[in-house]
């Protein structure tokens, strides 16, 4: 799956694009990343709202306990890989997200409200990326391969146990919420520009 979104939506990551600062690399841009995309994957089908997002999926080569799913409801778009094992409740998606059980990563668009939530489980089973193109905009997706391509050294690990929200405004803890999130920059020979950690003690946030 591949969610790509403009600066009109989103503020991107200051690390990420130290990231790619430090150690400048070739990148392409959106419309050649989503190319890309659909020339690795015969079955993939691509959506672009405006000029400001596109989304890419496909069911090539998923895996039957982490299959991909892709929505539409009532102008929400939504793109998860992995299962959930229970529903959630009708809170807003930042407390939600605490209490969901199983092994996924999502990506949500609101058209309505011009928002995404993006959020990985707390065990990091399914890859998710995230990275700056060439164009500026912000790319998730769960091939770091690809995104490497088109990102460069503006690339990294999506952290586990964490969301990012622009209604929030940053990216969060939703297993350690009261534990701040930090970058480190990542070494020359490592495919990353940064590392994304939450500090302190491992603390679950959905408890009962």
């Amino acid at each position: 799956m591949l969610g790509v979104f403009s600066s009109n939506i989103v503020s991107l990551p200051e690390e990420l694009v130290a990231g790619g600062s430090r150690t400048p690399s070739p990148k392409t841009t959106t419309t050649a990343l989503v190319k890309q995309f659909l020339q690795c994957n015969d079955s993939g089908v691509s959506i672009q709202i405006s000029n400001d997002v596109y989304l890419a999926y496909t069911d090539n080569s998923q895996s039957p306990l982490l299959p991909r799913t892709f929505g539409v409801k009532d102008e929400i778009f939504c793109m998860l890989e992995g299962v959930l094992d229970n529903l959630g409740t009708p809170f807003p998606l930042n407390q939600v997200v605490g209490h969901l059980v199983g092994n996924f990563a999502f990506i949500v668009f609101d058209k309505s409200m011009f928002t995404i939530f993006v959020a990985s489980d707390q065990s990091g089973k399914v890859p998710l990326y995230w990275g700056i193109t060439a164009d500026g905009f912000l790319a998730f997706a769960d091939d770091a391969e690809l995104l490497k391509g088109a990102c460069g050294k503006s690339l990294a690990s999506f952290p586990q146990g964490c969301f990012y929200s622009t209604a929030v405004g940053e990216l969060q803890s939703y297993e350690n919420p009261k534990n701040k999130t930090t970058t480190v920059p990542a070494a020359e020979e490592e495919m990353w520009g940064a590392t994304f950690k939450v500090e302190g003690p491992t603390v679950l946030a959905a408890t009962e």
